[in-house]
């Protein structure tokens, strides 16, 4: 029986980037498990038992509070920190999210690489509702999201132009595949400021730019872990059409497809941690290099 243990700390608030991002091993005294993988998603993703020696942590950031309690815990061997990006009870929407808060607590930690499950709407017709969708390319459309940890006076220009860990992508499309699951192992994922659902004419300009999905929680969750050198990947479940092809999209169309397709994203999940090499192999573990001016 797993025992859930509930502990409270705050990492000390410093001016110093170089500290900022700083993982430490020991808050207020208590020694605080490590993780090497971090996985931001929803309620119906996480399992208690996928997880040995859980414990929930409460962090304070120099950002505020992540978006819910950090569940800590082993996974064959290997550190795993669940973070739910829209609340313990779904209260934030996806342009209130304090993704600075989040991707700096699982750094601190020692998350080296991020899983971000989302649902997406479809804007090719191959991509079907169900389907799993590995993106490896984003457009960003948020307007009014705080994009950078730097905002100055250090200046840092990271390179975007690969924006999801080729290596991560890989593992994941190879176990995808073993399980037997449709799915895309590329695509270009179109973030929008939400929470409202596009209109016609902005699905059908997505439509027109090359997009392959649309949704709302990728960007800047996938910049900021780029600015911290963390791997990061999405796996995308797609749950409609967006209205470029069908009727007016709806939450509760959304919620529906989500849950019959929660299984598989677990699946996945379950197979994929302890199939990532230990060894980063990647240009996302030297990012900073050369970035700043």
């Amino acid at each position: 029986m797993i025992l859930f243990l509930l502990k409270y700390f705050h990492f000390k608030i410093c001016g110093c980037r170089r500290e900022l991002f700083k993982p430490r091993r020991q808050i207020l005294g208590m020694a605080v498990a490590r993780a090497e993988i971090g996985i931001i998603g929803g309620t119906g993703v996480y399992s208690e038992d996928m997880l040995e020696g859980v414990r929930r942590y409460e962090v304070c950031t120099p950002y505020g509070k992540p978006s819910s309690k950090i569940v800590l815990g082993k996974y064959k061997g290997i550190g795993v920190a669940f973070l739910l990006r829209h609340g313990e009870s779904h209260s934030i929407p996806p342009h209130k999210v304090n993704y600075r808060a989040n991707a700096d607590a699982l750094k601190r930690l020692g998350v080296s690489r991020v899983i971000g499950i989302a649902a997406v709407g479809s804007l090719n017709e191959a991509m079907k509702p169900g389907d799993i969708v590995v993106p490896d390319q984003f457009i960003d459309m948020t307007k009014a999201r705080v994009s950078t940890f730097y905002d100055g006076p250090k200046t840092i220009h990271v390179s975007m132009a690969d924006p999801f860990c080729d290596q991560m992508r890989k593992a994941a499309s190879m176990e995808i595949r073993r399980l037997g699951i449709r799915h895309h192992a590329n695509g270009t994922y179109v973030c929008v400021e939400g929470p409202r659902f596009s209109t016609r004419a902005e699905s059908r300009l997505w439509r027109l730019m090359k997009a392959d999905v649309v949704g709302m929680t990728l960007a800047p969750e996938v910049t900021l872990a780029r600015e911290v050198e963390m791997c990061y990947l999405t796996i995308a479940t797609v749950t409609d059409y967006d209205c470029w092809k069908q009727s007016a999209v709806t939450a509760a169309e959304v919620a529906r497809t989500m849950k019959k397709s929660t299984e598989n994203v677990k699946a996945i999940l379950e197979k994929l941690v302890p199939s990532l090499p230990r060894e980063r192999e990647c240009a996302c573990k030297s990012a900073l290099l050369g970035a700043g001016l």
